[in-house]
């Protein structure tokens, strides 16, 4: 599907309902997807972010298998609606997403075109006569121009990150600090540790900056953490702004999904929104 307003233009995948593209005056601001990096462009995270200890959790007594980041980044979606300027997408549970999530669910996904932003809404209706737990984060990848490039947050403070483990597990000693002057520069070795998460609403915007320090793109939010991440080692050409609502299990948690830090529990019959927005500047 192909979104256009004159200003900017987009195209979505049904697979995951996944932004593949995002053009403004001529530049391409999403990764493409390269396997030699990272074969994805911004998947949704649904209905974990992150990893789970030994990829499993606990509910109601039971052990269930879930792999990093969830199962609806490889599902087909459906087109549901949609226009010149938006589009709504549409999954559902299914006899292979209720042998590793024993929950009837609705997972919305709408875009929207509005001058140089794109809006993002997720909807998450929970369809069991219980209580139904889960995180949903996003994952969209941003191409690097040419030369130095910075973040800018919204904040004049130092951020205060932690690191993951060598299971992908939070690891709440491993705490670092990025000095932030106004602008923080990103370096070939930012993501050797894997991904920054960064908790306790330190910033609700990340700006990319080009090497004259101009603004080219800006990622808007309100969640309580987020990540910055690209792939470990690689020096890739793209970085990852990541809204979430939820993150991995610390590496000392033992607890059942409903007690899981950050997670959603939403009521029989109600459900659960929030949007981000990607500005293209």
């Amino acid at each position: 599907m192909k979104l256009d307003n004159s200003i900017i233009s987009i195209e979505i995948a049904n697979h995951g309902a996944e932004l593949k593209s995002a053009v403004k005056d001529g530049f391409e601001y999403m990764w493409c997807a390269d396997e030699k990096y990272w074969a994805r462009t911004s998947p949704v995270l649904f209905p974990i972010v992150g990893s789970l200890k030994d990829n499993l959790y606990k509910l109601d007594g039971k052990v269930y298998p879930m792999n990093q980041h969830g199962f609806a980044r490889d599902n087909e979606f459906e087109l549901i609606e949609h226009d010149n300027t938006s589009a709504t997408y549409l999954f559902k549970d299914n006899e292979e997403t209720l042998k590793k999530y024993p929950f009837k669910f609705e997972l919305i996904i709408k875009y929207t075109l509005i001058n140089n932003i794109i809006k993002i809404e997720w909807t998450v209706k929970n369809k069991n006569d219980k209580v139904m737990s889960f995180s949903i984060g996003a994952h969209p990848a941003f191409n690097l121009k040419e030369g130095d490039n910075f973040f800018k947050f919204d904040t004049n403070n130092n951020i205060v990150y932690n690191l993951l483990d060598e299971n992908g597990l939070l690891d709440k000693n491993s705490v670092h600090t990025l000095e932030n002057d106004g602008y923080v520069k990103i370096t070939d070795d930012m993501f050797d540790n894997d991904a920054l998460i960064i908790e306790n609403r330190q910033a609700k915007e990340v700006t990319i900056c080009d090497k004259n320090k101009s603004a080219y793109l800006k990622v808007v939010f309100d969640t309580e953490l987020f990540g910055l991440w690209s792939p470990a080692k690689k020096r890739a050409p793209f970085v990852c702004i990541e809204p979430w609502y939820g993150r991995c299990d610390r590496n000392d948690f033992d607890g059942e999904l409903t007690k899981k830090d950050y997670i959603i529990n939403i009521s029989p019959g109600e459900e659960f929104n929030a949007s981000y927005k990607i500005e293209l500047l």
